[in-house]
């Protein structure tokens, strides 16, 4: 894993030269959330895919 330092300068990077500030905080936001969720995956493990289809299932068929 690279450090915050390395990763947003590498997200800056891919940005357009025209991006305002703003935009350029919704992506270090979008970023820290794929970070974090990224780690808890980790520590606390996923929902395999199959099972959340047969979870949503149940919702969306009835």
């Amino acid at each position: 894993m690279s450090s915050p330092k390395a990763e947003v300068a590498s997200m800056l990077e891919a940005l357009a030269d025209d991006v305002n500030f703003e935009d350029i905080q919704y992506h270090l936001y979008v970023l820290e959330k794929v970070n974090r969720g990224l780690e808890r995956v980790e520590s606390e493990g996923a929902v395999p895919h199959e099972e959340v289809k047969k979870r949503l299932n149940k919702w969306l068929v009835g």
